[in-house]
C-alpha cells in the first residue's frame, strides 16, 4: 500500500519559502494515501499562477493546463476514465476570475472531481495585483489607491450553484485540510475545497497571523448541520466567509456518470474503440 512518500517526486517546489502551497501538497498526498490510493490511480490537473506549478510536484498522472482551464481538461480526464481519481487545482484568480465560467457550470454538473483552490487574495505569479478575492481597499499595484470591487464569495456562489460538497479550510491546519480533501475525494459528486493559502511575499494583509485572528472554525461549532443547505449559507454570511470546516454536503444527487445515459463503468481509455467497416459505412452514407 502506498504511503504520502510515493506521492513524492524529484521536482523541488519552486515556491516561496513560507508559501502555504507547500501545506496544499501535502495535504493531497497525505490523504491520497490515507484513502488507500496508488499513484497511477490519481489525476492533478492544474490551470496557472503559483498554484498551477503543483501538478508538477506530485508523483501522479498531471497536467499543467492554461489560466482558468484546468477544470474543463479535468472533466475530459474523468470522462475518459472515471477509474481515476481526478483532483483540479488552481488559485482564486485562476477559478474566480478567467475560470469562474467554468467553475459554477462544473459546480452544476456534479462530476465526481475534487477542485482545490488555493486561495490567497492576489495575483501572486505576476508579482502582485488585485485578485476577485481582495477585500474592498485593498491596495496593490494594480489599485494603488485601493479596490473600489466588491469581494466575490465563491462558498455563496458554490451554494446557489447547487454544490453537493462544499468546505474551506487553513494552509496551516495540516489535519483539518487532510481531514477535508480525503472526505472530497471520497465523495461521490464535486467537491469544492477552498483553501486559505497565505502569499507572503505580496498579501501583507491576510497573513498567517491575521487568519489565525479571524477564522471561525466549524469544527469547534457544537450542533452544526452541514448537511442543512440554509444553515450553511447563513453561516458564510455571518462569518463573511471565514470560516474553516465542511460547510455542506449532499449525498443524495447522483454524480454527472451515474445519471449520464449510456455511460459505461467500463473507463473510455479501456474500451475497444475499433469502427467496424459496415458502423464506418453507415456513418458516411448520412453525408451523401
Amino acid at each position: 500500500m502506498a504511503t504520502f512518500k510515493d506521492f513524492r517526486n524529484n521536482v523541488k517546489p519552486n515556491w516561496c519559502p513560507g508559501c502555504g502551497d507547500f501545506s496544499v501538497q501535502a495535504a493531497i498526498q497525505r490523504a491520497a494515501a490515507n484513502i488507500g490510493l496508488e499513484p497511477e490511480q490519481l489525476a492533478v490537473i492544474s490551470g496557472i499562477g503559483c498554484s498551477g506549478r503543483i501538478s508538477g510536484y506530485i508523483n501522479a498522472y498531471g497536467f499543467h493546463g492554461i489560466h482558468g482551464r484546468a477544470l474543463p481538461i479535468a472533466q475530459g480526464v474523468k470522462l475518459a476514465n472515471r477509474e481515476l481519481t481526478v483532483i483540479a487545482s488552481g488559485g482564486d484568480g485562476d477559478g474566480f476570475a478567467i475560470g469562474m465560467g467554468h467553475t459554477v457550470h462544473a459546480i452544476r454538473r456534479n462530476l465526481d472531481i475534487t477542485y482545490i483552490v488555493m486561495d490567497n487574495q492576489i495575483y501572486g505569479l505576476t508579482k502582485g495585483q488585485t485578485s476577485p478575492r481582495s477585500a474592498e481597499g485593498f491596495k496593490t499595484k494594480s489599485t494603488p489607491e485601493g479596490s473600489i470591487e466588491t469581494t466575490l464569495s465563491p462558498l455563496e456562489i458554490a451554494l446557489s450553484a447547487g454544490a453537493t460538497f462544499v468546505a474551506q479550510s487553513f494552509s496551516s491546519d495540516l489535519k483539518q485540510l487532510t481531514a477535508l480533501i480525503e472526505a472530497g475525494l471520497k465523495h461521490k459528486g464535486f467537491s469544492l475545497i477552498n483553501v486559505f493559502s497565505p502569499c507572503v511575499t505580496f498579501n501583507k494583509v491576510n497573513t498567517y497571523d491575521w487568519f489565525k485572528e479571524n477564522i471561525v472554525n466549524l469544527d469547534h461549532i457544537e450542533g452544526y448541520d452541514p448537511t442543512n443547505r440554509i444553515a450553511a449559507m447563513t453561516k458564510i454570511m455571518e462569518t463573511n466567509g471565514l470560516l474553516t470546516g465542511l460547510i455542506y454536503q449532499d449525498t443524495s444527487r447522483k454524480s454527472y456518470e451515474d445519471l449520464a445515459v449510456g455511460f459505461k463503468e467500463e473507463a473510455l481509455a479501456k474500451q475497444d474503440l475499433t469502427l467496424s467497416r459496415d458502423d464506418f459505412d453507415k456513418l458516411v452514407a448520412e453525408f451523401r
